[in-house]
């Protein structure tokens, strides 16, 4: 059964939702190439078009746009690409790539919105609340007072 994680970015706001499709809802995805548009209704995004942008396998493997076909090919990279980034001008280095065509081995699935539906995607997400302990913000208040310890000054004896 193929379960991916396609990330829906949505240019106009500069946010990303996570939408979770498994079984029959994500084999619609697959056999897509980066580029193709693809309608969201299945996934619960009515009216909702979007165009595929990226994705990865379950190691973290990127897909490359410019490679043919299915499957992973090792590539000498060379320059600013998907999946390298060299530290030194000039430096090269074979890396594992994804062609663009998306299999069962993609786990997510990175769009674009690129046509709106009728209910905007905050809607449809609402935002969740944040737990202050658990973003490591406590309040102040709850917190006793801690007073400096005092320093003990020499008294002078004439």
């Amino acid at each position: 059964m193929v379960e991916l994680k396609v990330v829906v970015s949505d240019p106009k706001t500069g946010r990303a939702y996570n939408v979770d499709a498994t079984g029959g809802i994500a084999s619609t995805l697959v056999g897509k190439r980066i580029g193709d548009e693809v309608d969201l209704s299945p996934l619960g995004l009515a009216g909702y078009k979007v165009q595929i942008t990226g994705g990865s396998d379950r190691t973290g493997i990127p897909a490359n746009k410019s490679l043919p076909g299915a499957g992973r090919k090792n590539l000498l990279m060379a320059g600013n690409t998907t999946g390298y980034h060299p530290k030194m001008e000039g430096q090269r280095k074979r890396k594992m790539n994804r062609a663009k065509e998306i299999t069962p081995d993609f786990v997510q699935v990175n769009a674009k919105v690129t046509a709106y539906g009728e209910k905007t995607l905050e809607e449809m997400f609402p935002a969740k609340p944040v737990d202050e302990k658990k973003a490591g913000k406590e309040k102040i208040a709850e917190k006793p007072a801690e007073k400096a310890p005092e320093k003990k000054t020499a008294e002078k004896k004439d």
